[in-house]
């Protein structure tokens, strides 16, 4: 009996608890339940964040400019009937000008615009020809002897700052003589980020044995804005004219500017003759 009664104590006994502390206990355990999960949002805040690769934004919108120099075109229109006066002036006194700054070019324009003239004119700094426009404006002789009577001739004046592109020198012809063509393109909007290759190969598919020669190509930084020119050598008008035909017969040539025309909204073709006081003849 007694071995009996000792088996039976060893076997597990049910514990009976107080019910009030067993409600105290899932009281204390709900609430704890509650503050871990009221902790873990603070967790992550105070996480450190991953390090993370933020990419590069592209915030220009071409090949950045290298040089301060810049080139500004000039275009004079003249009235028709002072024309051959106005150019006969300028012969005479254009050396009162040059005195102050470099001239590139001065063209009178054959096609493509009546009674023009269109010349450039180079600067180092925007410093230098604020400094040769003011002195040119003291100069009594450069406003007597041409300002005073070369604006009367006059009917309109323009002007557009240029640089050249990045791929573009500064040429001079192969000889004296022959034919210039300044071809002005409105691109669209977006700059040469979006249209610069494909202009540029367009451009220099051109520039090659048999066809013209590229002398320079700009591109604007005041006036129309995505406008580009190109400033072409030819020996004769019937040469440029046999180049273009060719052109249209080339497949290199043919499908450099169809992808270019793609961002094309308009061009204006001008064929010009040096004037015989022009550094590039």
């Amino acid at each position: 009996m007694s071995q009996r009664i000792s088996e039976r104590n060893l076997l597990p006994q049910k514990i009976n608890l107080p019910v009030r502390l067993v409600l105290g206990l899932w009281s204390v355990s709900s609430k704890m339940l509650k503050l871990s999960r009221s902790l873990r949002p603070a967790a992550v805040l105070l996480r450190p964040p991953a390090a993370t690769v933020q990419p590069q934004e592209c915030l220009f919108t071409g090949p950045q400019q290298e040089t301060r120099t810049f080139y500004e075109f000039r275009t004079y229109c003249i009235r028709p009937d002072q024309n051959a006066a106005f150019l006969k002036l300028t012969n005479e006194k254009i050396h009162l000008r040059t005195a102050y700054s470099e001239l590139i070019g001065y063209w009178s324009v054959e096609y493509g615009g009546l009674n023009q003239v269109f010349h450039i004119w180079k600067y180092d700094s925007y410093s230098q020809r604020a400094k040769v426009r003011t002195a040119l404006a003291q100069d009594p002789s450069w406003m007597s002897e041409y300002i005073s009577k070369a604006l009367p001739m006059l009917t309109s004046q323009d002007n557009e700052v240029t640089y050249l592109v990045p791929w573009s020198l500064l040429q001079k012809p192969p000889q004296e003589g022959g034919v210039y063509e300044l071809v002005s393109f409105q691109m669209r909007p977006g700059g040469p980020a979006v249209w610069g290759s494909a202009f540029q190969a367009a451009t220099t598919s051109h520039d090659a044995p048999g066809y013209g020669k590229l002398l320079g190509a700009f591109h604007s930084e005041f006036g129309l804005l995505n406008r580009v020119h190109t400033l072409w050598w030819y020996e004769s008008a019937d040469q440029r004219a046999e180049v273009r035909h060719k052109a249209h017969t080339d497949a290199r040539v043919v499908a450099a500017v169809r992808n270019s025309v793609n961002y094309l909204e308009s061009q204006r073709n001008q064929l010009m003759f040096p004037c015989p006081f022009s550094p590039i003849k």
